[in-house]
């Protein structure tokens, strides 16, 4: 057998492992589960962007926090909440500089070509940009070398996002 089949087959049992291991039950942000297949990582349960977060808060408050219900717009396909009306507004004036990168999918996932739900609860503002993780081991891995890192998350986000539904 070739290395390059061996890699190949190593790669879908990975792969397989994935589907096995994650049950429909699983925590929302446990890899493989229902945000492995949308754009936006989302709430399965309310069908809410980041698990219903705000997304400008982590830039204005600097720290997590949930929206509203009174205080929700429909954007890129799903619903955001947010914590005040200028955050919604500001969200709906330049939607691109507060949504996470990669839709909220863990960057250091992306690396390894898998889409793995990031966690609103740990979080990291690189560049001027949202980034949500997995793990705090992710986010420390992320964190030694950001530069690098969002590079090669970058260069590979093109294939992965192709895996998921728009």
């Amino acid at each position: 057998m070739t290395t390059l089949r061996r890699q190949r087959l190593s790669a879908r049992a990975v792969l397989v492992w994935l589907l096995i291991v994650a049950s429909p039950t699983a925590l929302p942000w446990r890899a493989g589960h229902a945000a492995t297949t949308e754009q936006i990582v989302t709430d399965p349960n309310t069908g809410l962007a980041i698990y219903g977060y705000d997304p400008v808060a982590y830039f204005t408050e600097g720290k997590p926090k949930r929206g509203q219900e009174d205080l929700e717009v429909t954007m890129a396909g799903v619903a955001w909440r947010f914590q005040n009306e200028g955050n919604r507004d500001a969200f709906m004036k330049d939607p691109l500089v507060y949504m996470p990168k990669y839709g909220g999918h863990d960057p250091v996932a992306i690396i390894g070509n898998v889409a793995r739900a990031g966690h609103p609860d740990i979080w990291l503002i690189h560049k001027d940009r949202l980034f949500l993780f997995f793990s705090e081991d992710a986010r420390a891995r992320f964190t030694a070398d950001p530069d690098q890192m969002a590079l090669q998350a970058e260069v590979n986000w093109p294939h992965v996002s192709q895996t998921l539904v728009p």
